[in-house]
């Protein structure tokens, strides 16, 4: 019902920048998402909130990438991204993105693989 693929991940050496972009195969407004988000799950680690943004468009990040990080979301193309700046190795991770609807579904995406050399 709702397809979310991720693309923009890459090796990127520290202090190097990404945009990650997660395109939804429908309108946001068509599946009532409430919440669009980004997750990492590095090795060894368990899957980790990243950045939220709801559909009143609060946005939430984790102490580790907050004033590094940035979500936000295109409406008219069904597109959430997560810019990432000032890139650390400790942000090396498959990023997945997620939306939540009103019904209380989650759909997640493929995930993107984003390494940080040092």
């Amino acid at each position: 019902q709702v397809q979310l693929v991720e693309s923009g991940g890459g090796l990127v050496q520290a202090g190097g920048s990404l945009r990650l972009s997660c395109a939804a195969s429908g309108s946001f407004a068509a599946i009532n998402i409430i919440v669009m988000a980004w997750y990492r799950q590095a090795p060894g680690k368990q899957r980790e909130l990243v950045a939220a943004i709801t559909s009143g468009g609060s946005t939430n990040y984790a102490d580790s990438v907050k004033g590094r990080f940035i979500i936000s979301r295109d409406n008219a193309k069904n597109t959430i991204y997560l810019q990432m700046n000032s890139l650390k190795p400790e942000d090396t991770a498959v990023y997945y993105c997620n939306v939540r609807t009103s019904r209380g579904s989650d759909h997640w995406g493929q995930g993107t693989q984003v390494t940080v050399s040092s």
